[in-house]
């Protein structure tokens, strides 16, 4: 059921590395319940996100967290797969929303609500702070995972992005499973061995 007035922030984490999901994060922060310390994932510690993650989760009216996997990044291209991960995360939101704020320059179709897109949203409003933590936590804690499957890329360091030593372990062994074909420099290692 609709309820007026709610607003559901939205954001992403991990459109720019080689490996992993794309993770979209919506949230409905409760107006009763102020969080203290919210800001742009970035620019938090690890700490601090890891210890705003679960006062967020408890704190809010509703939250949702969605992973658009490497297979439907490649298929979709990484713009189109965030689109729809933002489009998920805020259609499967209860109660549901009267508006979104969505995190940057583009507003992704399909949404079950009037929307609109806020350049440094993550910076700017609260609900997207909220969001952008969730996302980026639990990406983080994903390549974590994923470090322990795959170990020669260092996603423990570098949470797939494309740090020296990841492009060196990529040229060196050639892309695992998690790799996004579509990224230029994987497909410029395709030519080597497959790993994983």
């Amino acid at each position: 059921m609709r309820r007026r007035g709610h607003t559901v922030g939205v954001d992403e984490a991990g459109r720019g590395p080689l490996a992993g999901p794309v993770v979209c994060a919506a949230v409905i922060l409760d107006p009763r319940r102020p969080i203290a310390g919210l800001h742009d994932s970035k620019v938090l510690s690890e700490q601090a996100r890891e210890e705003l993650f679960p006062i967020i989760q408890r704190n809010c009216i509703a939250w949702n967290i969605v992973f658009v996997g490497r297979e439907e990044i490649d298929a979709l291209n990484i713009l189109w797969a965030t689109m729809e991960g933002m489009r998920r995360a805020v259609c499967a939101i209860e109660p549901a929303a009267a508006r979104a704020l969505i995190d940057g320059d583009r507003v992704p179709p399909g949404l079950p609500c009037p929307a609109t897109a806020l350049i440094r949203g993550d910076s700017l409003e609260p609900s997207i702070m909220a969001a952008s933590i969730l996302a980026k936590v639990s990406r983080d804690r994903h390549m974590l995972a994923l470090h322990e499957q795959f170990s020669g890329y260092g996603f423990d360091r570098n949470k797939g992005y494309a740090t020296a030593e990841h492009l060196a372990c990529l040229a060196r062994i050639g892309p695992c499973s998690e790799h996004r074909r579509s990224f230029a420099p994987v497909r410029e290692s395709l030519l080597l061995p497959l790993f994983g």
